[in-house]
């Protein structure tokens, strides 16, 4: 049997792509194209696809019900940890993420300088959960960021082994916030900051 393309819908092939469906390859490809090898980056490659991937569609979703642009939405939320991608690390990767995803936007001519600054600022400012932003986009972010993490099982208890309690309290809260907002059932793991899930192990570290 031979494949017949359907030219209705692009699939990422080509070029006549929209400005998200471009920059989400771009990240894609940042990936796939890093030389960094899994056992010296801080996450998997497997991790970074579906992370990047599962947060555009967050922020595409958060973004309708807000009535914010979902394509700069999109495109803040998959570009949101391309220093990682790029790298493999995670020290400050996001002051340091905010560089490339400028240089990035810049070489496709597709953007405005405007539109540049608020990306790349959203980018610099998504690590910074336990700060509320009066920027829309910043929020956006950083909810579709966490919400998604708080998804995998373990990861409760890994924010609580690897973050202060204040700082861990805001993630939680962020978590809690969007559940209610998507109309999602309660998750009581999101109301303590004690290990509840695999830490049993983490000896002297809950709070």
């Amino acid at each position: 049997m031979t494949y017949v393309y359907n030219p209705i819908y692009t699939h990422f092939k080509g070029n006549s792509l929209t400005r998200a469906e471009l920059m989400e390859r771009e990240t894609i490809q940042t990936i796939l194209k890093s030389k960094t090898p899994d056992s010296e980056r801080s996450w998997s490659k497997i991790f970074e696809l579906k992370h990047a991937s599962a947060v555009a569609q967050l922020g595409r979703i958060m973004a309708q019900k807000r009535g914010l642009d979902k394509d700069l939405g999109a495109i803040i939320c998959t570009m949101h940890d391309i220093y990682v991608f790029t790298t493999g690390r995670v020290t400050d990767h996001a002051h340091k993420g905010a560089k490339i995803a400028k240089k990035l936007l810049e070489k496709t001519k597709k953007f405005s300088s405007q539109e540049i600054k608020l990306i790349s600022g959203a980018i610099y400012n998504h690590s910074d959960k336990h700060i509320i932003s009066k920027n829309p986009y910043y929020e956006l972010v950083k909810d579709a960021d966490v919400f998604d993490c708080g998804l995998y099982d373990g990861v409760h208890d890994a924010y609580v082994y690897e973050k202060e309690a204040k700082t861990c309290r805001s993630y939680f809260n962020r978590i809690k916030k969007i559940r209610r907002e998507l109309n999602l059932p309660k998750d009581p793991r999101w109301d303590t900051i004690k290990f509840i899930e695999q830490g049993k192990n983490y000896h002297g570290k809950a709070r």
